[in-house]
């Protein structure tokens, strides 16, 4: 039970922070003037290239150094950066055939920026954005290696409690968490579909 309170703790925080670093990201890299885009996209998506125990054992070390090894924030923090990419990715995909005349439009009305961003740009790419924070939820939910290296027993997590019984024996507990896993990853795999039919949906409307 500690290592489910542990994971949906860790993951839920993660998956915030991922979704709103993602997504201002995207927004940034999706203008068509934006110095450095090639070089600023291949940094934010480096953790999903450069190989896990790499990025476990850099960020441990880091950690040390400034204190975040076996905590809370460091392990969310942590799978923040692992989950990103995954925001990044899903929102700029959507923001490539935004319509920037609706944004004109809407700063011609008399709406300042933050109502633009809510009431026009939001409802548009939400789609992509709540299918980058399932993506960046299941991420930091599976993750092993990182809990290994910055974790301690307090941040235990499931995957990590599954890890350690498999080594130590074949409980029928593990089975059984293996079998809600399988679930819990249909039904995000489910909603990521349904997120998708809606934004085509939406893009049908638009084009129209």
């Amino acid at each position: 039970m500690l290592g489910t309170r542990n994971s949906f703790f860790v993951g839920i925080v993660a998956t915030l922070l991922a979704t709103a670093l993602g997504t201002v990201a995207a927004l940034g890299l999706s203008r068509p003037h934006m110095p450095f885009k090639a070089v600023l996209m291949a940094i934010l998506i480096s953790p999903m290239i450069v190989p896990l125990i790499i990025t476990a054992a850099g960020m441990f070390f880091f950690y040390s150094k400034i204190g975040l090894t076996h905590t809370y924030l460091g392990l969310i923090l942590a799978h923040t950066a692992l989950g990103t990419p995954f925001v990044v990715i899903t929102v700029t995909a959507t923001l490539t055939g935004f319509d920037t005349n609706l944004i004109r439009a809407s700063q011609s009305l008399g709406a300042d920026t933050m109502r633009t961003f809510f009431k026009v740009i939001m409802p548009l790419i939400l789609p992509g954005v709540i299918s980058g924070g399932l993506f960046a939820f299941i991420t930091s939910f599976d993750e092993v290696v990182i809990v290994m290296f910055i974790g301690s027993v307090e941040q235990i997590t499931i995957p990590k409690q599954m890890w350690a019984g498999l080594r130590q024996e074949t409980s029928p507990v593990i089975l059984c968490m293996a079998t809600c896993l399988v679930a819990l990853s249909i039904a995000l795999l489910t909603t990521v579909e349904m997120l998708r039919r809606r934004s085509e949906r939406l893009r049908g409307i638009k084009q129209r």
